[in-house]
C-alpha cells in the first residue's frame, strides 16, 4: 500500500484498456449484479476475485499481436497470462469507477514447470502484470493472474486482495519454498506499452513467440507478424 498520487488518466478509457467498451462494462455488470451500491473497496474486491478465477491462468499462450491486448477483446476470453489479465482488471475497475493502472516487473520464477522453462529457456518473466489501483487515497498492488484452482494443484499459496493490504506476487509456495523473486519494478501507466512488449518477449523468448505465431496462422493464414 502506498500514498503515490492518482492521476485523472487512471479513471479514463485508453487504446488497450478500453473501459469504455460494450464487453468491459458487460463483465463488470456481471460481476457486480446485486452489489451497486456495495462501497468502491468492496466492487474492487469482487471485480478482483472475477478476474482471478473466471479466466484460467495459461503461461503457454502469450499475445504476438496488438489487439491480444485489448481488455475488450480479453474479456471474452476464458483464459489468458498475467498481462491480459491485469489489462482486463485495470479496466474493470475503471468502469465500475476506481482508479486504476497497468503495471509490470521483471521477476524469477524458482518454481517454473519443466514445459515452460524448456520453452522460455529462462526463469526470467519480463512484464510479468499488475494492478495499480487506488481507494480512499491508497495505492494498492494486485495481482490477479493466478486463479485459485491453479493454486490448490501446484500449492502455491493463492493471492487474496481485501482492501487493506497489497495482493503481489507469490514469493514462497505452501512449503515455504521460493517461488516468485522480486528483481525490477518497470512501474505503473495509463495504458500499457504493447509495442515495446511485443518485441521484447519476440526477442526473450523466441521458442515460445514461435509457437504463438504459428497459433495465430492456424487461425489467419494473412498474419504477417505484430504490428510495428
Amino acid at each position: 500500500m502506498s500514498t503515490t498520487a492518482c492521476r485523472p488518466e487512471y479513471l479514463q478509457p485508453s487504446a488497450y484498456v478500453d473501459s469504455d467498451s460494450a464487453e468491459v462494462r458487460e463483465f463488470v455488470a456481471r460481476v457486480l449484479a446485486g452489489a451497486e451500491d456495495r462501497s468502491p473497496t468492496e466492487k474492487a474486491i469482487l471485480l478482483f476475485n472475477a478476474v482471478r478465477d473466471d479466466i484460467r491462468y495459461d503461461p503457454f499462450h502469450i499475445g504476438v499481436t496488438a489487439d491480444e491486448y485489448r481488455a475488450s477483446r480479453i474479456a471474452g476470453q476464458p483464459s489468458g497470462f498475467c498481462i491480459p489479465k491485469a489489462i482486463l482488471l485495470t479496466a474493470a475497475l475503471r468502469a465500475a469507477g476506481i482508479p486504476a493502472a497497468v503495471g509490470f516487473a521483471d521477476v524469477r520464477n524458482h518454481l517454473n514447470s519443466p514445459k515452460l522453462s524448456e520453452l522460455m529457456e529462462t526463469d526470467l518473466f519480463l512484464y510479468h502484470g499488475y494492478v495499480a489501483l487506488w481507494l480512499d487515497g491508497k495505492m494498492f498492488k494486485v495481482t490477479p493472474a493466478f486463479n485459485t484452482e491453479l493454486c490448490q494443484r501446484f500449492g502455491v499459496k493463492e493471492l487474496i486482495f481485501d482492501g487493506h493490504s497489497d495482493a503481489l506476487f507469490h514469493e514462497f509456495d505452501a512449503k515455504d519454498r521460493r517461488h516468485m523473486e522480486y528483481v525490477n519494478d518497470r512501474g505503473w501507466s495509463a495504458d500499457p506499452p504493447i509495442g515495446a512488449l511485443l518485441e521484447d518477449f519476440r526477442r526473450a523468448y523466441p521458442k515460445l513467440w514461435q509457437l504463438n505465431e504459428e497459433r495465430v496462422r492456424i487461425s489467419d493464414p494473412a498474419f504477417e507478424g505484430p504490428a510495428k
